[in-house]
């Protein structure tokens, strides 16, 4: 299980949404923090991997919970500039 030194609920957002307000939020934080960034939108699986290579953050790593049904996914990203 990963660490994070801040979390951000995206539950209930969709593509775009969660990746704005990671940004948003990742500006709050000082260098080598990690962000756990709580989502339901399987598209977080790409789109934060994406965001990170494009922006220069590490995705440090994604885990998921729940059933089919009711599926949640964090994603974790070291602020790294």
């Amino acid at each position: 299980m990963l660490k994070s030194d801040v979390k951000l609920d995206t539950l209930g957002y969709f593509c775009p949404m969660p990746i704005i307000m990671t940004s948003k939020k990742i500006k709050e934080l000082t260098l080598g923090q990690v962000l756990e960034v709580v989502s339901d939108d399987e598209g977080i699986k790409k789109d934060m991997p994406a965001w990170c290579q494009t922006i220069g953050h590490e995705m440090v790593g994604l885990e998921e919970e729940g059933n089919a049904a009711a599926r949640v996914y964090k994603a974790f990203v070291k602020k790294s500039k």
